[in-house]
């Protein structure tokens, strides 16, 4: 087992810091955690639902490519700790193509001439994609969850399909001595959970304690949204947010664990904010859905334990289903968003006209969408209706988007709002950015899939 710490008391403690909470979080949150105090584990999140589709594009376009590319700097930055320390690296970073990514680190670690201290886990099995026509066939209907409709009346435009995968083959990789492990489509929990189960050596029903696991991986899988970060209590006076401290799980073997931050990090880790990342989607408090185990979320309890610490305990499980959810992109058209800005006076009623204007242009031209959409943003974007439209407001933003199949009507959108720059109301900018740019629509079906269909494997490089 990795280098855990062993206080006076003989407990022994296990500290699993978060550095990355999606792809495109601060470059410098692997580094500071690694260095900002001692950690057992460092764990990077990387993979949102959308990611997989843009990760699967690339991968097309590269054989090489698909796999989240900032974690190759990540784990430069933090090599000295894993070669010479014993700090172990988790990351789903590995997207569509986990072994490409852990070929691009076995590069860095030679380059810095630690390739013999650097052990890689490759954690593979949930990519779907080739599979799909086989487990349709085999009476697979990988229906969406929210509609009922089968996968086969889009199978033609599915882009990625992904099984989300629990902590076991990590668990795995870590026993095979791995000290980076990289996944592909695993739970953001699961990357917390696997060195907590791992080092405490908690049983597969051993659910209380499983659950704790899946709850602290849930908490800090959004890095710093825990630690003051897009947090909505108090926000004005959070200290420092430019120095914001990353999470850290200091885990218990009784499942019990306090989450906190390095001393002399901005941010702040309170009962308030861990609260707001504990309903950031959570779905069913009673079903915290996972493949591993459920966590009863009603039963967690909180309490703050000095400065920046908050002490997570109570947490109850049972056993999962026997299903695992399938992460699913499929093309769903074409969309282009433009914008314009009026002036006051009368700046919405300007914007009102523009958009009448350019509605009228496009039916005349016997354009059909799917779907338009206008926002008056400074007056009713962020909250339609609700926010009434009776101030006079200083200026406008006219957004308009269009979505369809048919890509030349959304290319002739484009084309048709630059004209009112000069042929509609008065006192408008903001078209500097130029027409608008025509985006490929990737939407998300999520299902379910027996257990029994998934087969992850796990290989050791060194």
């Amino acid at each position: 087992m990795s280098k855990s710490s062993i206080p006076a008391s003989g407990e022994k403690i296990v500290r699993v810091a978060s550095g990355q909470g999606f792809w495109g979080d601060w470059l410098e949150a692997p580094r500071r955690q690694v260095e900002g105090g001692d950690v057992d584990y460092l764990m990077l999140d990387y993979l949102a639902e959308v990611t997989m589709s843009i990760l699967q594009k690339q991968k097309e376009r590269d054989p090489k490519m698909g796999y989240a590319r900032d974690f190759i700097g990540a784990v430069e930055s933090v090599l000295p700790a894993v070669a010479k320390r014993g700090v172990r690296v988790i990351a789903n970073a590995g997207g569509v193509n986990p072994p490409a990514c852990a070929e691009a680190v076995r590069a860095v670690a030679a380059k810095h001439g630690v390739s013999s201290d650097v052990r890689v886990g490759v954690v593979t099995g949930d990519d779907l994609l080739p599979r799909l026509d086989e487990l349709i066939a085999s009476g697979h209907a990988l229906a969406n969850m929210e509609t009922g409709e089968a996968l086969s009346t889009v199978r033609d435009r599915v882009l990625s399909a992904n099984a989300y995968i629990g902590s076991t083959p990590i668990i795995d990789a870590l026993g095979k001595g791995a000290n980076i492990v990289i996944t592909g489509r695993s739970t953001d929990t699961a990357l917390t959970m696997a060195p907590l189960r791992y080092e405490f050596g908690w049983g597969n029903a051993d659910w209380d304690r499983l659950a704790a696991g899946i709850v602290a991986g849930h908490i800090i899988e959004c890095g710093a949204q825990c630690s003051g970060g897009n947090c909505l209590y108090d926000w004005r006076n959070i200290p420092d947010l430019a120095n914001i401290g990353y999470p850290i799980v200091e885990g218990h073997a009784d499942g019990s664990f306090v989450i906190y931050k390095h001393p002399h990090t901005g941010g702040r880790i309170s009962v308030p904010s861990v609260s707001e990342q504990l309903v950031y989607e959570m779905g069913d408090p009673h079903s915290y859905i996972t493949p591993d185990v459920i966590a009863d979320f009603t039963s967690i309890q909180l309490e703050q334990a000095g400065e920046n610490r908050v002490r997570v305990f109570g947490i109850k499980g049972k056993p999962p289903t026997d299903k695992l959810k399938v992460s699913i992109a499929y093309r769903a058209g074409y969309k282009a968003v433009g914008t314009l800005v009026y002036a006051w006076p009368d700046a919405l009623d300007k914007a009102k006209l523009a958009d009448r204007v350019l509605r009228e242009r496009l039916e005349r031209l016997g354009l059909r969408f799917d779907h338009i959409l206008t926002e008056f943003v400074g007056v009713s974007a962020a909250h339609g209706p609700l926010a009434g439209e009776t101030h006079d407001a200083p200026e406008v933003q006219l957004r308009v988007g269009v979505r369809g199949g048919d890509k030349a009507a959304v290319e002739r959108f484009t084309r048709e709002i630059a004209p009112l720059v000069l042929n509609g109301p008065p006192s408008v900018t903001g078209f500097a950015g130029g027409r608008p740019k025509v985006e490929e629509i990737v939407a998300y079906w999520p299902a379910l899939i027996d257990k029994s269909v998934v087969q992850t494997r796990v290989e050791v490089l060194s």
